[in-house]
Parts: C-alpha cells; sequence; structure tokens
C-alpha cells in the first residue's frame, strides 16, 4: 500500500512538472511562505543580534528595546562596547521616516514610501504575513468543515444527505462576499473574525468533492469488507474513503486560498479588514486613493505582490487538477 501511494504521488508530480509556469509559481509560493516566517529578521527597525555591556540579545523580538536610530546615537557617544546586526531592511511597517515622506523609489528606500513616510518594501513583506496566514488558515476552516460534511453525506446518504445538500444549497445563494461583509458588522473586523467567517462561508465546494468522491468509493469491495469485518463508521470514513477523495480536495484548496488571500484584501481595502496599524496589502491600496496622482508607486507594488500571489495559486492548482485527472487537461 506505502509503494502504491508513493507510485502515484510521483506519477502526479511527473505530470505536475510538465508545466513550467505551476513549478515557477511553487517556487513563488515557497519563497512567499519564507519571506512571511522570517520577516522579523528582514525588516525591523531593531538588531537582529546585539552585544552591550558584555552581554548577548536579539532585539527582534522585544518591542520595548531600542531602535536602530537610538543605537546609532548612543554608539557615536559610547566608548566601543556595542555591536548589533541590522536587518537587510532597517525599517519596520510602522517605522516614520518623516524626512521621507511620500518619496519615490530610492536607495534608501527601495520602492519608495506611504504619506506618512513608511518603507513600502518593509509593509510588503510584513504584509505577506496577514494574506498568507488568512488564506491558510481561512481554507484550513473550510476543508475541515466541508471534509466532515462531505463524507457525513456521502458515506449515510438518505436523510443525512438531504439535509446536508440543502444547507449548501442555501449557502451557496448567498454572494459569498456581502455575506462576509454582513457578519463581519456583527462580530467586528479583526484578523481572527476575517479567518473565521471566511472559512465558515468556503466549505460547500469542498463538501461537494467530498461527497462526490465517497459516493464513488463507498461501494467498493475493500470498504464493504471494512464494513464486514466490522469497522465503526468513523474508522472506514476516515481511514478507507477519505484518503480516496483528498486529490480533488487538494485542488480545491489551491483555488480557496487564492480567493482567500483576494478576499482579504479586498475587506482589508474596503476598511473591514485588519486595523489600520497593521499592515496588508489591501490596506495599502487602500490607503493609496489619496496619493494615486503622485505615488504611483503606492499603488503598483501591493497590486502587483495581490496579483502575482493569487496566479501563482490559481496555476498550481490548474497544474494539479489537470495532473490528477488528465481529462480535463486543455
Amino acid at each position: 500500500m506505502v509503494n502504491e501511494r508513493q507510485t502515484y504521488a510521483s506519477m502526479i508530480w511527473r505530470q505536475f512538472k510538465k508545466s513550467r509556469l505551476a513549478v515557477v509559481s511553487l517556487f513563488v509560493v515557497a519563497a512567499l511562505v519564507v519571506i512571511a516566517l522570517l520577516a522579523p529578521f528582514i525588516a525591523n527597525e531593531r538588531p537582529i543580534l546585539m552585544r552591550h555591556a558584555g552581554e548577548w540579545s536579539m532585539p527582534i523580538f522585544d518591542k520595548a528595546s531600542l531602535t536602530l536610530s537610538e543605537l546609532d546615537v548612543i554608539k557615536d557617544s559610547s566608548s566601543g562596547d556595542l555591536w548589533f546586526i541590522n536587518p537587510p531592511i532597517p525599517f519596520g511597517p510602522t517605522t516614520y521616516d518623516l524626512d521621507s515622506v511620500l518619496s519615490p523609489p530610492t536607495k534608501k528606500h527601495l520602492l519608495g514610501t506611504d504619506g506618512d513616510g513608511r518603507d513600502i518594501v518593509s509593509q510588503l513583506i510584513w504584509g505577506s504575513r496577514i494574506s498568507l496566514s488568512v488564506g491558510v488558515v481561512a481554507i484550513g476552516i473550510a476543508a475541515i468543515i466541508g471534509i466532515i460534511f462531505g463524507l457525513l453525506a456521502g458515506y449515510f446518504g438518505g436523510w443525512a444527505d438531504m439535509i446536508i445538500s440543502r444547507l449548501i444549497e442555501i449557502m451557496t445563494c448567498f454572494p459569498t462576499f456581502f455575506l462576509i461583509l454582513t457578519v463581519l458588522a456583527f462580530v467586528g473586523p479583526s484578523i481572527f473574525n476575517i479567518m473565521v467567517v471566511i472559512g465558515i462561508t468556503g466549505w460547500t465546494g469542498i463538501a461537494r468533492l467530498v461527497r462526490g468522491e465517497c459516493l464513488k468509493v463507498r461501494g467498493r469491495q475493500f470498504v464493504h469488507a471494512a464494513v464486514v469485518s466490522g469497522a465503526r463508521d468513523g474508522r472506514i470514513m476516515w481511514r478507507h474513503i477519505l484518503p480516496h477523495a483528498l486529490a480533488p480536495v487538494l485542488v480545491s484548496v489551491s483555488f480557496g486560498v487564492a480567493s482567500a488571500i483576494l478576499a482579504e484584501a479586498a475587506l482589508s481595502f474596503l476598511g473591514f479588514g485588519v486595523p489600520a496599524s497593521t499592515a496588508s496589502w489591501g490596506s495599502m491600496l487602500s490607503e493609496a486613493q489619496e496619493y494615486m496622482d503622485i505615488g504611483w508607486w503606492l499603488t503598483l507594488v501591493p497590486g502587483s505582490a495581490i496579483f502575482v500571489t493569487i496566479m501563482a495559486y490559481n496555476l498550481i492548482g490548474e497544474a494539479l487538477r489537470d495532473a490528477i485527472d488528465p481529462n480535463m487537461k486543455t
């Protein structure tokens, strides 16, 4: 069984690699994940590592520590017992450079600054954390709900299938984005609420896929053998049926992450997303509206980041779909 799974996975990978754009997109997504995880080490107003008075510390994890500008003043006036390593981008997402307000791309600020003097590169890097975390967590919630409902509907059938199918139809009748706006109007905008709301409104497609795969698999001999052997329904669903339904779910998850990132950007753009003090790609676009005539970089940079990220996830999803089901290849 292990060899069969490895062979099937290697076959999908061979088919996936035939799409060069998908492979490039995979590297783009991996790079974005690394950048998001290492954001404190890449763009920060505090040093990565510091030695002062014989003691070592990592100020990037201590918001009460001195900033780089303050340390430069101390270093100039000290006797030399001060040493620190600067991040590649010596600006945090909330660092205000009042001498470079609304500055175009320069050597100091590679992608310019906004109307408050904040570095665009730093905001872009820290904003990737918000976008990717919302996409992954929201679709994770949607996948869990969709898999549970899909398994229940496809395995038991009858009343369970009818009730869950009607619930799916009711959910799909409402425009998802306006439903998210309605819920956020009651619970209030926050990063946690956005993740939960997108998750509980985006599970219907995954539930339909799992239900359809479950209906195909439950009549096979190995499922009947598990039933005859006395295995419980939960074990049959999770250990015997679900592994055969995961392939199309992965495709749906890839598309779903892209949709969740776009939804978060739209919500932040409209003011229903993360707080204004938190850097996100949508909030960057929202603030850029005031300077569209004189600050072209304010719109181009976050807009390009959203476009590239969503395109990468969509290309990965299409390549996975073609690799799993060659009949769908266009």
